[in-house]
């Protein structure tokens, strides 16, 4: 309730007409906005302007804030929505076509990072040195759909199911088939993409 109680008081300032206070609520949601906008959009031209916008839709929206999430869950939903905004106007692909509908709905956010690799998948981690393995990570995560992307970027800085559910708007059994999806497409990758001689 703390957090709440900060928002509400950053809100009412921003309303008053303290101009501020909107730049605090810039500087405190920034670099999830980032998150969301460099990993969901490729064009590095159009991140500005959808940032600006992102943040000029917040300021035209905090009047009808009701404090029923976090301030910075909300601004994050208008981030990844004004994003898959951008993404369905220019017709681009948003998730893996691929996606067979496995049922995955039974998996738990918990059991997904903690599924264990294979002895084989085992071997090729260990050789990789932990800087590599980032670089290697990054550059394939950017070669994923955007809403994959996205997803593991929020599930990685440890946002809990309901912060990503309440950001994406989609339901909890949704977010853990793409998660699943995500990281399995990921895995797959990597070991078709990297030989072990050159990890």
């Amino acid at each position: 309730m703390e957090n709440h109680a900060a928002d509400r008081e950053l809100v009412d300032e921003v309303l008053a007409g303290d101009r501020y206070a909107f730049g605090k609520i810039i500087k405190n949601t920034e670099a999830l906005v980032a998150m969301i906008v460099f990993k969901m959009i490729a064009n590095s031209g159009d991140r500005k302007d959808l940032v600006q916008d992102i943040y000029l839709k917040t300021f035209h929206g905090l009047p009808n804030f009701r404090f029923k999430s976090k301030l910075s869950t909300w601004i994050g939903q208008i981030a990844y929505h004004t994003c898959l905004h951008y993404l369905e106007k220019r017709k681009l692909l948003l998730l893996d076509q691929t996606d067979n509908g496995e049922e995955t709905s039974e998996l738990t956010l918990e059991a997904l990072s903690n599924q264990k690799l294979s002895a084989s998948e085992n071997d090729i981690e260990k050789q990789l040195n932990r800087k590599e393995l980032n670089s290697i990570l990054e550059k394939e995560i950017d070669k994923l759909p955007p809403v994959y992307r996205t997803l593991l970027i929020l599930y990685r800085e440890e946002l809990s199911n309901e912060e990503m559910m309440q950001i994406t708007g989609l339901p909890e059994g949704t977010i853990k088939s793409y998660l699943f999806r995500a990281r399995k497409t990921l895995k797959e990758n990597i070991l078709s993409n990297y030989k072990k001689e050159d990890l």
